[in-house]
């Protein structure tokens, strides 16, 4: 009897040792949200993060990619990450400066003359410490992607001159600086998630929304638009958070893949933007849209660049701006 007993107890605790092992060695499961097509490059490159996180944890951390606001639009996934339902999700700038204020400086109409001068001042420690704010509110900045250059689509008219863009209807992000800058022109901003763009211009709810050419070409929103003009008047950068509490819970050293393999696809996503950016304009035109390439970009910058950097500097000080301006240079 007491031999039975002594294999039995060997048997469960062998059994027990297997079970903790195995849930040791299962992988780390993360659920990854985004807004946008399977076809726009914050997908292909969310679909690389992935792929380069499994093979340098060799399978411990697998990151399930949920494009086309499968888990929420923009303000609901973010809300998910802090509240710990969803682990990571990517949205434009602007929908995180609500909590981090200095963020809206990225956003500033004119601030950038090309791409470049953006990746210097995102990738700058200044950017940086802008990310690290977001751990104030239960989320972890792992590095900024791209939504690009915007530009103006609408229904009614081709966009030449500031006077053609009076009395329209709007789309535009949550961002103070993008709202005045519309507003300076006689435009009538409206604010809303970038999943319901499609189906307002559908509905004419709004007349047109401003937007990279890319994005507008992965969205369809060719279907829905008749002029473009590529007016270039403000960079957006797109944020890649993780719930902080579940950052918190990896090992050093998967932190920092996480971290590095998040800016190793940020460099791959401007890459891929970059070679396909006259490409999608010419897509857009092929889809049937009329594109005014050399709108008079001088006349609109000097209604709204001013104003709107003087909105920034009253709510958070010049302090952030001019780093970013001598970085940008």
């Amino acid at each position: 009897m007491k031999k039975h007993l002594a294999r039995l107890a060997g048997i469960v605790l062998l059994t027990t040792y297997a079970s903790v092992g195995f849930a040791q060695t299962a992988p780390i499961k993360l659920r990854f949200g985004h807004a946008h097509a399977d076809t726009d490059s914050q997908h292909v490159a969310a679909l690389e993060f992935a792929k380069k996180v499994k093979e340098r944890t060799k399978g411990a951390i697998e990151i399930q990619v949920f494009g086309n606001n499968q888990l929420g639009n923009d303000g609901a996934m973010i809300a998910g990450v802090r509240g710990g339902t969803i682990d990571m999700e990517t949205s434009g700038n602007p929908f995180f400066t609500g909590m981090v204020p200095k963020l809206n400086v990225f956003d500033l109409p004119y601030l950038f003359d090309n791409a470049q001068q953006a990746y210097k001042a995102l990738d700058s420690d200044v950017g940086r410490s802008l990310l690290d704010e977001l751990g104030n509110h239960q989320m972890k900045g792992l590095a900024f992607w791209e939504v690009g250059f915007r530009s103006l689509a609408n229904n009614k008219r081709a966009v030449n001159q500031p006077a053609d863009i009076k009395g329209l209807k709007l789309r535009t992000t949550p961002n103070p600086a993008h709202i005045k800058a519309f507003q300076l022109l006689g435009a009538n901003p409206q604010p809303m998630p970038f999943g319901e763009v499609f189906a307002a211009l559908e509905s004419g709810a709004i007349d047109g929304h401003e937007n990279p050419p890319s994005l507008m070409l992965s969205s369809k929103m060719y279907e829905v638009q008749k002029n473009l003009s590529l007016t270039n008047h403000a960079y957006t950068a797109l944020i890649v958070v993780m719930n902080k509490k579940r950052f918190d819970s990896l090992t050093p050293e998967n932190q920092k893949i996480l971290l590095e393999e998040a800016a190793s696809a940020a460099k791959f996503q401007r890459e891929l933007n970059a070679k396909g950016e006259q490409a999608a304009v010419d897509a857009l035109r092929a889809k049937g849209m009329k594109i005014v390439e050399a709108p008079d970009r001088a006349a609109i910058r000097a209604i709204v660049r001013e104003p709107t950097r003087q909105l920034f500097i009253e709510k958070n000080g010049d302090d952030v701006l001019k780093k970013i301006e001598a970085i940008a240079k």
